[in-house]
């Protein structure tokens, strides 16, 4: 909120309009959990127009100490608390788990395998990534799927056809849930 906002960083700001350090000012507002970008301008005779980029959540990153951190959509990790998000978007969050400086390649990844799974009728919830870079996807029933290792292209096309079996087979028998699956091999 505004008022929060200004609470948190109107005490770092020193100076008046023609001495405020306004790379400094920047710094401030960037500080804060939901600002991604800031940018501060003096307008004459005496405003400062602060505009503000606000980070638009689109995973949990689940960090192995359990503080967890949201991911933005530019596959960025920050600070955001998940608790002031809305109770339908928090739900509906991915949780993405990986090595330092993955979050990126495993937004990237989740965002190719996710549809992947329509077919099922079933939901990637979760997403993990290996320090060797084996990917596992959990599913919202609970079944856990191992991906195994390579390119993105390929991990999705295994993932293809596994979906593309797994749907036939199911129809077939009139089925559809699937508890694990190991396709490394």
């Amino acid at each position: 909120s505004v008022a929060s906002l200004r609470n948190q960083v109107l005490g770092q700001l020193q100076g008046g309009y023609f001495t405020l350090d306004l790379r400094s000012a920047r710094g401030a507002f960037e500080t804060a959990p939901w600002v991604r970008q800031a940018q501060v301008r003096r307008v004459w005779p005496d405003q400062l127009v602060v505009r503000l980029e606000e980070h638009q959540p689109r995973a949990v990153w689940e960090q192995l100490d359990g503080e967890d951190q949201l991911v933005n959509t530019l596959g960025e990790v920050f600070d955001g608390n998940a608790a002031d998000l809305d109770d339908s978007l928090a739900n509906s969050l991915p949780v993405l788990r990986g090595p330092n400086g993955s979050a990126p390649q495993m937004l990237a990844m989740h965002t190719r395998l996710a549809p992947l799974f329509t077919p099922l009728g079933a939901e990637l919830r979760h997403l993990e990534m290996s320090e060797r870079g084996s990917w596992r996807a959990t599913l919202a029933s609970g079944a856990v799927l191992e991906l195994g290792r390579g390119e993105p292209a390929e991990v999705e096309q295994r993932t293809h056809r596994f979906v593309a079996s797994v749907a036939e087979v199911s129809n077939r028998l009139g089925r559809r849930a699937v508890e694990s699956a190991d396709l490394r091999h």
